[in-house]
């Protein structure tokens, strides 16, 4: 039996209990999924502080370290968010149980946003907890707060949706390994998180420039710091028209069941 992808309140009660099971899936090994993002930001901060402490970037003459931090905080949203529903969605396919989440009364756009919506608030949660023990460290405020929430906010959703695609798409730990390693990754090292990409030979910084993490991550920066280098409202159009693209992909493969029924 299909699922009916566009009417997405005929079940409060199911959405909730998704999302619910989403967010215990993650704080239940909360060391795992939010105090090891944490530590890894921690460790990345404290490595290039050492090695590139006299850097500074742009024309404003922005310390290294306190450049990095928005690209780092951003890439580690991503990749938690990500992790969170691709790693779900696979384990219920390895192990034959995203029968049950098939067979309940949600439609496919209940399904999709119970997804997305424990990616979000992975993401959410880590970003906080970075926000309030590193930024104060580091003597960083928000300059443009609103900016700074909306930008984390779409680097979440983008990234759960992406990985719900990725868990439909693999069919073992392999794949999603893959998928990983050959397009998350290079997507997010390649998107100035750790350099100005103004700094790159004139092709190479057009070609960053079009990165979807890029929008992400520049968004995130100006947030912060009150410093881009793309265009802002470019960014936000294509990162929001980005994330309805991909949550109508998913709502369209979890409506038709592909490769979720085998």
């Amino acid at each position: 039996m299909k699922k009916k992808p566009y009417k997405i309140w005929e079940n409060y009660l199911g959405l909730y209990t998704l999302v619910l099971r989403e967010q215990k899936r993650f704080t239940s090994v909360w060391t795992q999924t939010l105090l090891a993002p944490l530590v890894t930001v921690v460790l990345f901060l404290s490595i290039f502080s050492v090695i590139l402490s006299s850097r500074v970037i742009g024309t404003a003459n922005i310390p290294y370290v306190i450049f990095l931090t928005p690209g780092i905080l951003t890439m580690v949203i991503l990749q938690n968010s990500f992790a969170n529903t691709s790693s779900s969605i696979l384990i219920a396919k390895v192990q034959g149980n995203i029968v049950d989440t098939l067979l309940a009364p949600l439609g496919a756009v209940e399904i999709v946003l119970g997804y997305m919506i424990g990616g979000v608030l992975r993401g959410l949660l880590v970003a906080f907890a970075i926000v309030i023990t590193i930024f104060p460290f580091l003597g960083i405020v928000p300059e443009k707060p609103l900016f700074f929430i909306i930008f984390i906010l779409l680097a979440s959703i983008e990234l759960s949706l992406l990985g719900i695609l990725a868990g439909i798409l693999s069919q073992k730990f392999d794949h999603m390994q893959a998928l990983t390693n050959f397009i998350v990754t290079p997507l997010s090292f390649l998107s100035g998180t750790f350099y100005s990409i103004k700094s790159l030979p004139g092709f190479f910084s057009d070609i960053a420039s079009l990165n979807p993490i890029f929008f992400l991550i520049d968004g995130v920066r100006y947030g912060a710091l009150g410093f881009s280098e793309g265009d802002l409202f470019y960014n936000l159009v294509w990162s929001v028209v980005l994330c309805f693209i991909l949550f109508f992909i998913c709502a369209y493969w979890f409506s038709t069941g592909y490769k979720l029924k085998t």
